[in-house]
């Protein structure tokens, strides 16, 4: 018997799935709106139900913040910054990942796109082609 595990480097969450839409709004941001890390810093927020068993680096671990939203109906990602994952647990029946995080770092506009195309590259997710 086989079986599906991904590892990961980066947290890439959708709102549904506990990314902090509330507090991190890309328009607000983009605008101007002034969104501060001392907003973020020292809270713990949940992220839940991601599909697969997903495998960190045993936590505390730092990776990236990635932000999915759907644009037109594609998928689009949005390098916020990193965070740290500060626990994960798998749900064996249901096959999903879910855990803690906190955000240690707020990439500006600029390095957002930057770190998209350093670290992804692929233009059809990139969310700063739609804008």
């Amino acid at each position: 018997m086989g079986s599906m595990v991904e590892i990961n480097d980066t947290l890439q969450i959708t709102a549904e799935q506990g990314f902090p839409a509330d507090i991190l709004d890309i328009n607000k941001y983009l605008s101007g709106g002034g969104i501060k890390l001392e907003e973020v810093r020292g809270k713990t927020f949940v992220f839940r139900n991601k599909p697969a068993i997903r495998v960190f680096q045993q936590p505390p671990i730092r990776c990236s913040f990635v932000q999915s939203i759907k644009v037109n109906n594609i998928e689009k990602w949005i390098y916020w910054g990193m965070c740290v994952i500060t626990e994960t647990t798998h749900d064996n029946i249901n096959k999903t990942t879910s855990g803690k995080f906190e955000i240690v770092t707020l990439h500006t506009p600029e390095e957002m796109k930057t770190y998209f195309k350093l670290r992804d590259g692929r233009e059809d997710f990139d969310y700063f082609k739609t804008i």
